[in-house]
């Protein structure tokens, strides 16, 4: 078959089969257009979800500010919070957490605690701009009873190891934990590592588990000190 062949059978197409190609390939080109709207319209999404949605319900970065987890955590040292667990267990003895310690819209500070705000124990979210968030790690936990007698934590009336400690609390350290405190049903107990500088539970009281927001799981910066803290 030769070109002068391949011509004339191209004219003798139908008019109406011609329409219909060209209507499908219209159709086809509407299609992509839809298939690449509903595309953009996902990755937006999925975008939108990291940003507000795993920060807030999943995951969040959070940097230490302050000296009162030393020699655990140290100032500017960035941390992975998870915020799942928690909804499924409650925290154990020794977590370390970070919580609202007055609340999370900061509505729950007490008369006498207001002039030490800017006490230097803090660690600052990038989800929490308008409440500071602090960092402390677990000791009691809801139901316990808790005292502490010169540098001994008793939990129950029996005293507790405690290895993390920077240094050793004197008697007047003991705050509100110089007489036995039994834990609330959602109540916990919590310290800082370095106590002489740590504001804490023994003068914050016991903190809610409503005012808990994550479990630190990971130290993420500097990278020579990546993992676990």
């Amino acid at each position: 078959m030769n070109q002068t062949d391949t011509e004339q059978e191209e004219e003798n197409i139908p008019e109406t089969a011609k329409t219909i190609d060209k209507n499908a390939k219209k159709e086809k080109k509407k299609r992509s257009k839809v298939s690449y709207a509903i595309e953009y319209a996902i990755y937006v999404a999925l975008i939108l979800l990291c940003i507000f949605w795993v920060p807030e319900h999943v995951l969040q970065r959070t940097v230490v500010k302050g000296e009162s987890m030393e020699n655990t955590l140290h100032t500017n040292e960035s941390l992975l919070v998870e915020k799942v667990s928690y909804h499924f267990k409650q925290p154990s003895r020794y977590d370390i957490i970070v919580f609202y310690p007055y609340g999370k819209n900061g509505d729950e500070v007490p008369e006498s605690m207001k002039d030490q705000l800017e006490i230097d124990n803090t660690a600052s979210g990038d989800q929490e701009e308008d409440s500071e968030l602090y960092v402390k790690r677990v000791f009691g936990l809801p139901g316990e009873k808790i005292q502490i007698i010169g540098n001994d934590i008793y939990v129950n009336d029996k005293k507790i190891d405690d290895p993390y400690a920077k240094n050793a609390m004197k008697d007047e350290d003991a705050g509100v934990a110089s007489e036995p405190i039994t834990l609330g049903e959602d109540e916990y107990f919590v310290l800082g590592d370095n106590r002489e500088v740590s504001l804490d539970s023994r003068e914050l009281g016991p903190i809610k588990e409503k005012n808990i927001a994550g479990h630190v799981v990971l130290r993420i910066w500097p990278l020579k000190k990546f993992g676990t803290p």
